[in-house]
């Protein structure tokens, strides 16, 4: 908007401030839901937003990588189990290019599912970056600063939420150039197919690429620092799925730290093709035709003012926050990514609806961290929530936790063999006073899907032997849990 200046050039007026209740700074799962429930509580809210609606997960993680993964099983199916099914399909074969575009599809429509809530719920959209120019106080609103394609916009509001979400990390020495060494954000809409990719680190991001790619015939090599692969999982669990990766081909290196990785130029020693050399500490190098980084996240909360607002910061820079997510600051609130581990979209989500239901001024129970679900993506899956026998055991030690381990194989089960998905186990343990269910771990064909049973257990404190009580329905997947409960405490008919 512009306004004429009498004999001289017009001079630029800066639009009214807009004023709202909630202002949600970034719109990944927490800040879209929070959005979205602020707004269905009756107060009115603003989320900005520097890129696309729903943040990481909707774009360039969960939602586009699923997509990326069905493809991967489907292909790896066709080309070598379709024959034990009595099937034939002549020269299976795959368009990597097609593969990669039918994802970035669905993350569009997942972008426009968003847009279409904001509109139901009367949210309103402001699109550039957002910078906190003040707290909100008793007497006056905060001031949120967007900075968009059409200049500078002030936003007034009783309250801030930040919502900004976490990217990959990268280490001194591992320079992303978007091409050959790149993060899950180049890797899940490039359409080049690698020939050799070194994937660092062995998370869910790590594991869910290297399958991807091993299935599509890049070769892979996955290294990970510690001395097991899916190091934050039950350690029979990482040791089912080393063994299935190596089934599919795939390199693995543990006890791999890696201290530098670098582009190179085509040679002799990389038979004359430009790829990247990884260098592991004990000297070792690892040359492919690309580098994935997938070796955890960091926090955005560079240039955004919470600094200059006041607002603690903790080691590795997340944002200090309380069980009602407030920060420091009066005013200024905190969730998701952005305010610490686990970095997980469905954390997100309940730490949304906690935040807001308060800011309302209504009942919320704190979220359970002790009960987060946590599920990898790869084939095998991963699915897991609670303690680890690991973890049992070093309690074990100093406070004398008792536990049973109750463990069924998928091989037992006769809609695995029925589906030929017969490889891996459901491990549940239970304390041994109480009956409790200390934590469940599912390696397998749709392990995710299932794990949300014993998530309920826990949450509504059934025991175990309650937990037999519920039938489970014949043929499923699901008998599994009944079995490995029922292993646990010695009534197990099927094994």
């Amino acid at each position: 908007m512009e306004t004429p200046v009498p004999g001289g050039t017009p001079k630029a007026v800066r639009p009214s401030p807009l004023s709202v209740d909630v202002v949600v700074i970034g719109s990944g799962p927490g800040g879209y839901v929070a959005a979205i429930r602020a707004s269905q509580l009756g107060l009115t809210t603003i989320c900005v937003e520097k890129e696309r609606l729903g943040g990481v997960c909707l774009n360039w993680g969960c939602i586009p990588s699923k997509a990326l993964l069905r493809s991967a099983e489907n292909y790896w199916f066709l080309k070598n189990e379709l024959e034990v099914f009595g099937l034939a399909a002549d020269n299976p074969r795959h368009d990597y290019g097609k593969v990669i575009a039918r994802s970035r599809k669905i993350a569009d429509q997942s972008e426009r599912g968003v847009q279409f809530l904001f509109k139901k719920y009367g949210v309103q959209q402001v699109k550039g970056t957002a910078r906190i120019v003040s707290a909100p106080t008793a007497s006056a609103p905060g001031q949120v600063a967007v900075t968009g394609a059409t200049g500078e916009q002030i936003v007034l509001a009783k309250h801030i939420l930040v919502a900004t979400g976490a990217r990959a990390k990268v280490f001194p020495g591992m320079q992303v150039d978007g091409e050959r060494v790149v993060t899950y954000r180049e890797a899940i809409a490039s359409p080049v197919q690698p020939e050799h990719v070194i994937v660092l680190g062995s998370g869910a991001i790590g594991c869910e690429f290297a399958y991807f790619y091993q299935c599509f015939g890049t070769q892979v090599t996955l290294v990970e620092g510690a001395d097991r692969l899916t190091p934050l999982e039950d350690g029979e669990v990482s040791a089912q799925v080393e063994k299935s990766f190596k089934k599919l081909g795939m390199n693995v290196r543990t006890n791999a730290l890696c201290t530098s990785v670098v582009r190179e130029p085509a040679n002799e020693a990389n038979g004359n093709k430009e790829g990247v050399v990884v260098t592991l500490q004990d000297g070792s190098m690892l040359r492919g035709s690309h580098c994935l980084l997938a070796l955890g996240v960091t926090p955005n909360v560079e240039g955004i003012g919470l600094e200059q607002a006041g607002v603690t910061l903790q080691k590795g820079n997340w944002v200090t926050h309380d069980s009602s997510f407030r920060t420091n600051v009066p005013g200024i609130y905190v969730i998701g990514d952005v305010s610490g581990p686990p970095a997980l979209a469905h954390t997100a989500y309940m730490e949304a609806h906690v935040c807001v239901d308060r800011i309302k001024g209504l009942h919320a129970p704190d979220v359970d961290y002790a009960n987060m679900p946590a599920a990898t993506y790869c084939n095998p899956q991963i699915a897991s929530v609670g303690a680890t026998e690991e973890k049992l055991k070093a309690d074990g030690k100093k406070v004398g936790v008792d536990y049973l381990v109750g463990k069924f194989p998928y091989s037992a089960n006769g809609k695995a063999r029925g589906v030929g998905a017969s490889e891996g186990f459901v491990k549940v343990l239970i304390g041994k006073q109480y009956g409790e269910i200390l934590g469940a771990h599912i390696v397998g064909h749709e392990a995710s899907e299932m794990l949300a049973n014993f998530v309920m257990a826990r949450s509504a404190e059934v025991t175990a032997e309650h937990f037999l009580h519920t039938v489970h329905a014949h043929p499923t997947l699901g008998e599994m849990m009944y079995e490995a409960v029922a292993v646990a405490l010695g009534k197990s008919a099927h094994i």
